[in-house]
Parts: C-alpha cells; sequence; structure tokens
C-alpha cells in the first residue's frame, strides 16, 4: 500500500468518526427528551424544541457555510466544521435553561449539512476511480454505527449519569477526528475558479433540485415510521422495554449493511440504485404495517427499513455528477434534504395518528412517501434525459 493510499484510508476513517459524532449527538438527543425536560423543568413538547431546532439548523446552515467555505480548501473546511460541532455541542451540555439549549441545539445543527457533505466530497476526491461511491459509504457508516452502538450507548450513560454527558461524550469524538484530520488529511489545493457565485449556481440547476426532491420526499418515509416506532412497540405490542433500544440498534444494523449495498448500487446506477432503494422502502413499510402488533416482527420490519436509508449514497452521486462547480453546496443541501424529509414523515404520520387511525398508518404514509420519491425520481430522470445538461452522462 502507497504512502498516499495509506494516508486517504486514514483520513476516511477520521471523517468517518466526525459523522459518528454527529449521528449521536442528532438521534441520542431526541432519546435523552424526557430526561432534560425534567432536568430543566419544562413540558416534553416544550423539550421538543430542541430537537426542532437542530433540524432547523441543518437546513438554515447547509447552504450559507457550503458557500462560505467555497473560499476553502477542503482540509481546512471539514477541520472547521468539525470544531465548530463539537464547540456547540459542548455548549449543550452546559446549557442551565431550555431557551439556551434550544439556542444551542439550532447552533450545533448548522454545520451538520456542510460538514457531512463536504466529508463524502472529500473522500470520493481521495478515492481512485470508479471507488467514490464506496469512499462515501465508508464515511456514512460512522452515521449509521452511531445508531447500532452510540446512540444506545450514550443513552445508557446519559440516563445513569446525566443527559449532559452525551454532549461532552459527543463532543470529545469530535475533537479525535479533529485531531486525527489534521495529522492524517492531505492539503489537497483549492481549485481558484471556485467562489461562492459558483457554489450558488447549484441553486439554479434544474437537474439539482430534482434529485433534492426525490431525497426530501422519499427519504419521508423512512422517519415516517422510525419516529412513533416505540410508542407504537409499547401502546400496540406491549414490548417488553429491553426490546426499544434493540429495535432501535436493529435499525442501525440495517442501515449499515444498507450502506455498502448502496454503494454497490450506486456503482451500477445512480436513478437504477435509487429506485431499487425507494422500492425497498415501499415493500419495508406495508411489512410494518402489516405485522404491527408484533414487536418481534416489526423490529424485523425496522431493520429492513433501514437497509434502504443508503439512499443517500445514489443521491449524492448524482448530485456530484450534475452540480458542476457547485459540489459543496450541492453536497451539504442532500443533507438538508434528508432532514426535511425526517420533517415531513413524522409531521404527516402525526396527522394521520391524531385523525384516529391506528399505529399501522405510519407505515401507509411512509409507503405513499416512498411513492412519491419515486414519482419525483421518474421525473428527474424524465428531465434529463429529455435535455441533458452539459453533455453530463444520464443513466438509464
Amino acid at each position: 500500500m502507497s504512502h498516499f493510499d495509506r494516508q486517504a484510508r486514514l483520513t476516511i476513517l477520521s471523517l468517518a468518526i466526525g459523522a459518528f459524532a454527529v449521528g449521536v449527538a442528532e438521534f441520542a438527543a431526541m432519546g435523552l427528551l424526557p430526561y432534560y425536560a425534567l432536568d430543566l423543568g419544562v413540558s416534553e413538547p416544550a423539550a421538543g424544541h430542541a430537537v426542532s431546532a437542530y433540524a432547523i439548523g441543518v437546513v438554515i446552515g447547509a447552504p450559507i457555510l457550503a458557500v462560505l467555505g467555497a473560499w476553502l480548501d477542503r482540509k481546512t473546511l471539514v477541520l472547521l466544521l468539525v470544531a465548530f460541532y463539537g464547540v456547540a455541542n459542548l455548549t449543550s451540555a452546559l446549557a442551565p435553561n431550555l431557551d439556551l439549549l434550544v439556542a444551542s441545539r439550532f447552533l450545533s445543527g448548522l454545520p451538520h449539512g456542510a460538514l457531512l457533505g463536504v466529508s463524502m466530497l472529500f473522500a470520493a476526491q481521495l478515492s481512485p476511480k470508479g471507488r467514490g461511491a464506496a469512499a462515501i459509504a465508508q464515511v456514512l457508516t460512522g452515521l449509521t454505527i452511531a445508531n447500532v452502538i452510540g446512540v444506545p450507548a450514550a443513552g445508557a450513560i446519559g440516563q445513569s449519569f446525566g443527559w449532559r454527558w452525551c454532549f461532552v461524550i459527543v463532543g470529545a469524538v469530535t475533537a479525535i477526528s479533529a485531531l486525527m484530520l489534521f495529522r492524517v488529511a492531505p492539503s489537497v489545493p483549492r481549485d481558484k475558479s471556485l467562489n461562492p457565485l459558483s457554489e450558488l449556481s447549484a441553486l439554479a440547476n434544474r437537474d439539482v433540485l430534482l434529485t433534492l426532491l426525490v431525497a426530501a420526499i422519499g427519504f419521508g418515509a423512512v422517519f415516517a415510521v422510525y419516529a412513533f416506532l416505540s410508542a407504537a412497540m409499547i401502546d400496540s405490542a406491549n414490548a417488553p422495554v429491553w426490546s426499544i433500544p434493540l429495535a432501535l440498534s436493529a435499525f442501525g444494523i440495517g442501515a449499515t449493511l444498507g450502506n455498502f449495498i448502496a454503494g454497490r448500487l450506486a456503482s451500477w446506477s445512480h436513478f437504477g440504485g435509487a429506485l431499487v432503494l425507494l422500492i425497498g422502502m415501499i415493500l419495508a413499510a406495508l411489512f410494518y404495517t402489516a405485522v404491527v402488533g408484533n414487536w418481534m416482527l416489526m423490529t424485523v420490519a425496522i431493520l429492513i427499513m433501514g437497509m434502504t436509508a443508503g439512499l443517500v449514497i445514489p443521491i449524492q452521486m448524482r448530485l456530484m455528477e450534475v452540480a458542476g462547480t457547485a459540489q459543496t453546496l450541492a453536497a451539504a443541501m442532500n443533507h438538508a434534504a434528508f432532514n426535511a424529509g425526517n420533517a415531513l414523515g413524522p409531521f404527516l404520520a402525526g396527522q394521520a395518528l391524531a385523525a384516529g387511525y391506528g399505529w399501522g398508518v405510519t407505515g401507509q404514509v411512509g409507503a405513499a412517501l416512498a411513492f412519491g420519491g419515486i414519482a419525483m425520481l421518474g421525473i428527474a430522470w424524465y428531465v434529463a434525459k429529455r435535455n441533458p445538461r452539459l453533455g453530463l452522462p444520464v443513466e438509464a
């Protein structure tokens, strides 16, 4: 193995550790909501504002930081974003009241999209030709392993020693990621032809916007089911308490496996890979609806649903294909789009539950959203096939 190959592998590992920290911070914060609500003396719905503030931060921060980061080379940019993320999460650990916790969670969300987006681009840039999708999958493995190990561990630590320790741990992990990146990541010169204006061109790129809509609508299917999984297992299946973390870990295991599958699918075809994963979402969501009331089969269903979460990979590869000089913004907006799906899925599923339908309706809502993602994917493929831009390849 050459020195550069070893350097690239260590850099991708460092980026995956940063993604692990992001996964723990985002998902464990949801599970710890009752604990910081109690500690801060507020209701759980009020404490939920901290979770919403994070998602809003992701959507707002992704384009702004990606545009500003166009002036920097990717090593410097990712180092700054990791440091920003770590410090913001440490401020969450120190928040004395709900208002400051909400503010700190908003700040923590700001670098989320740009950090993961730039990490994926950096990994792909360091990989041999034809191995970009595999490198992106390796970075995202950190995110999925967070759901298998990090989130349950952080939840247990938070329950035993206090919710603030979750954010202290995230700060420590980001420090490890930053130190490794500083030591091993190569300095790749910035393309001086790129600037904030060239990044903003992504917002006027038809193919970029259609691809982002596939993610925003389609990925809502996963969270329509995931957001209400714990409540559905307890209420409809009388599941034992220990089965909840088991089911959440099953989702993470499925997502870890799904990343490798999605990497191979994306290498075969960006459009085709996305289609296969969206069809998988429909089947998993309908299976979930059919087995609600049986917590063991619900766990199997959420594992299968997790295997489709690798949709982010073919979407990212398609964005890299069509974004032109706006690679950083497009990659960051990919994660903003997935967070939009994170908001859309639970909202629509919640509306259906409030209307009096049973727990199985969340799977039906998920299937409908995945179908909507397929419809949007079909539009994106048709438009690109009919009017290809700049000679860029359009896959069958």
